[in-house]
Parts: structure tokens; C-alpha cells; sequence
């Protein structure tokens, strides 16, 4: 079974690492690997990055010099960051990639950068993990996802509520449909795909000002029937 584990999941940075028990994947690189100790870094086979915004990839040069992994991107986050071509690779949408012992199948999504990916992670153990995050649309279906770590960013009646009272301005708002996974959105990506053999949610990137954490779990948790987390 895979584990997750979160080092992570907001504004100020993202980065996850998970594992079938012997070997390993990291999942952005926004987290400083000082934070991130305990990893034994030689079981990592690779990092993969969803797109070229800090809080994703800032501390993707630390995973260059101080690990022997390689990194997985877009070629348009590539053109972005512009890492070195020996230790970066080029992931094409719906191109699987072997990874080490996982097979990664990158898909495009929605966000204001340009070629942002999601990955569609299968492990050795025939586990299959879908991720998602920074998107406010997946347009694709997944056959037998057994564990999802998906963006779930904010609420829109919280929104409107924070915007009528003048928390936050109302340009976020335009931003915010366009760039991030809404609640009510996450729920219709669930109920069209193939959960029937899902064990667990993760739920990423929340919203310090527009989500409610107690809220989301329960509601997900409500239509999921599996354990929920919030990252």
C-alpha cells in the first residue's frame, strides 16, 4: 500500500514523498530538503514537478546538488526553470514515463502557467495514485484509483462571504475560478471517476482565508465512504 507523506501543502511551499514500502517518489519541490531529514533520499527515484510557480519548485535546485535523483517535468516548465538536460526530464500529457519501479502516466490540467501537469502514479504493487493540484479542471478519467491527493483550495460561498465583507478583494475571485480546485468542483471530479477502489483522500493546498478544513474532510469523507486527510 502507499504511503503519503506530507512535508507541505500551501502557499509557502508543496512537496511530498510517496512510498510502496521500499521504494519512493517525490512529488514537487517547494520544501526546503533541510525540513525534510528523515527521507532517505537514496530510496527517492525521482521528483516530480506540476509546474514552474515557487511554491512548487523552489528549492528544485537542493534536489539537483544535494540527491542523485533526476526531475520530471513539462517542457514549458522546463523552459521555465531551465535545469540542467542530464539530470531533467520531458514528460509528454498521457506519455507514460517509467519512473525507477513506477509507472507515471502525466496528464495536462488547468492553471494560469503554461503546460502544467497531473500525474497518474501507478505503483509496483499495482496501487494507483492520482495527483492533482493548482488546476480548477481535470478533464480526464482514471480507471481504479486506490489513493487521491487532489487540490481542494477554497469554498465559493466562503469566498463571496470574505469578499461582501471585504476580507479579500474581488479581483481574487476571477483569479481563483480560473487557477484552483473549488470544493464543489473536487466532488464532481470524485463522482465521475472509477472509485471503487479507493482507500484514502488527500486533500491539498487549502485555502488560509477561503476553506474550512473540519468542512471539507466531512463532506469528502461523506461521498468517498474512505479515510480523509487534510494535508
Amino acid at each position: 500500500m502507499i504511503k503519503v507523506n506530507v512535508y507541505g501543502s500551501n502557499s509557502d511551499g508543496n512537496s511530498y514523498v510517496i512510498s510502496d514500502g521500499e521504494r519512493s517518489l517525490m512529488l514537487e519541490a517547494g520544501i526546503s530538503l533541510k525540513k525534510m531529514n528523515e527521507v532517505d533520499w537514496q530510496s527517492v527515484d525521482g521528483c516530480l514537478i506540476t509546474h514552474e510557480h515557487g511554491d512548487h519548485k523552489k528549492y528544485v535546485d537542493q534536489v539537483i546538488k544535494q540527491t542523485g535523483m533526476n526531475v520530471f517535468l513539462s517542457e514549458g516548465t522546463q523552459g521555465v526553470l531551465n535545469l540542467p538536460s542530464y539530470r531533467s526530464t520531458i514528460l509528454k500529457p498521457l506519455k507514460q514515463q517509467n519512473i525507477g519501479s513506477w509507472e507515471v502516466l502525466p496528464f495536462d490540467v488547468e492553471h494560469d502557467v503554461n503546460e502544467p501537469l497531473g500525474f497518474f502514479i501507478k505503483s509496483k504493487n499495482d496501487d494507483r495514485l492520482l495527483f492533482a493540484t493548482d488546476t480548477f479542471y481535470v478533464r480526464y478519467k482514471f480507471p481504479g484509483i486506490t489513493h487521491l491527493m487532489v487540490e481542494c483550495n477554497y469554498s465559493l460561498d466562503i469566498l463571496d462571504k470574505n469578499i461582501a465583507s471585504g476580507r479579500i478583494g474581488a479581483y481574487r475571485k476571477k483569479r481563483l475560478l480560473k487557477s484552483h480546485f473549488e470544493l464543489e468542483n473536487v466532488k464532481t471530479f470524485i463522482r465521475s471517476n472509477d472509485m471503487s477502489q479507493l482507500q484514502e483522500v488527500w486533500l491539498l493546498h487549502l485555502s488560509d482565508a477561503n476553506s474550512d478544513a473540519a468542512r471539507f474532510k466531512k463532506e469528502i469523507q461523506a461521498i468517498t465512504g474512505v479515510p480523509v486527510y487534510v494535508a
